[in-house]
């Protein structure tokens, strides 16, 4: 059986990025599930093993056929156009134009790999924002570099964990203006983009619920009228259209209910609304899939942890289950455009 090809990036230098991916690597069961090409930087990864005391061989290609589906063995992506990391100024847990500098020319040639058919995927290990900054690079994190690179406008995020699956009608917004985005129209949007996604994933053929904003959903506008005069209707036009969609369900239940598998899918209405079920649930298996872009996108939601990078402390579990999830995932996305495994 062929295996997906899963382009990992090795994320901001400085974080614990180059830990979790060596140690992901050297795990046989990831082996056993892609084969994985890192885009990095090997005076880094070496540092890496060394902290993790993982041993693997770098073998470094020029394009997916001198890959080496071997066990031990590390598949790091020459990258002739980027700058290595200089070890004069290499230092764990800080913040850098130099980190933020690398991170996005990892994710450049991921990106470059999977939209010239070399890779089925791209999995992502953490980045930092303020490195970004440091190093004038125009987007604030991963999904907005992906959507730029790809010219994906609407890139679409789904958390799953435990097989509990949640997307978000907003993320990055404050609650106020969260608010403002509660409409009928930004809904069913949302979610006709929700079902698109699972049906491509493989996953479609399940019922959706719509969580619902305020305490008890409202309890029919006494503490507050969005459920009944934005998310219900929206559910409404929904289900008149053939939708197999609930809600609005309240918050305190809805994701219980769909761990328990009455929801096949939830659509979280806020950014902590969902991530906080999600995390709760499992931390470290909670994954980030990216959909709306011309390949699937997986991710570690973590982040750099600046606090312990170098000390060989870092979980490399959630890097594990991106990329299972990325090899889970890829054949049913990429199904009938072709598919670069090997």
């Amino acid at each position: 059986m062929k295996k997906t090809v899963v382009a990992v990036t090795m994320g901001d230098p400085c974080g614990i990025g180059p830990e979790i991916v060596v140690q992901a690597l050297a795990a046989q069961e990831t082996q056993r599930q892609a084969l994985c090409l890192v885009c990095g930087d090997r005076g880094v990864l070496q540092l890496a093993m060394q902290a993790t005391g993982v041993s693997l061989r770098i073998h470094e290609i020029r394009s997916v056929q001198e890959a080496a589906d071997e066990p031990g063995t590390l598949n790091l992506v020459s990258l002739p156009d980027t700058e290595p990391v200089d070890p004069a100024c290499f230092e764990w847990g800080k913040v850098s134009a130099m980190g933020g500098r690398a991170a996005y020319a990892y994710i450049a040639a991921a990106v470059r790999l999977a939209l010239e058919g070399s890779a089925d995927a791209v999995c992502t290990a953490p980045v930092n924002k303020e490195s970004l900054r440091a190093a004038s690079v125009p987007y604030i994190g991963h999904t907005e570099i992906f959507g730029a690179l790809t010219g994906s406008p609407a890139p679409l995020t789904m958390f799953e964990t435990c097989g509990m699956r949640i997307f978000f009608l907003t993320r990055h917004l404050s609650l106020r203006k969260m608010l403002d985005e509660i409409t009928q129209d930004n809904i069913v949007r949302c979610v006709k983009e929700c079902q698109a996604a699972l049906q491509r994933l493989g996953a479609g053929g399940q019922r959706m619920a719509v969580a619902g904003l305020n305490p008890h959903s409202g309890e029919h506008g006494l503490f507050g009228d969005e459920e009944v005069r934005e998310i219900a209707p929206a559910v409404e036009r929904l289900r008149q259209e053939g939708l197999d969609v609930e809600g609005p369900v309240s918050a305190d239940s809805v994701f219980h209910l769909c761990a328990a598998g009455k929801y096949g899918s939830v659509l979280s209405l806020y950014h902590d609304q969902g991530h906080i079920a999600a995390k709760t649930l499992d931390f470290a298996r909670t994954i980030s899939i990216t959909n709306g872009l011309p390949f699937l996108r997986t991710s570690v939601d973590h982040g750099t942890a600046f606090d312990i990078a170098g000390t060989g402390k870092a979980s490399a579990v959630s890097m594990m289950e991106a990329i299972r999830l990325a090899a889970k995932y890829a054949p049913a996305f990429c199904r009938g455009a072709g598919q670069a495994a090997i």
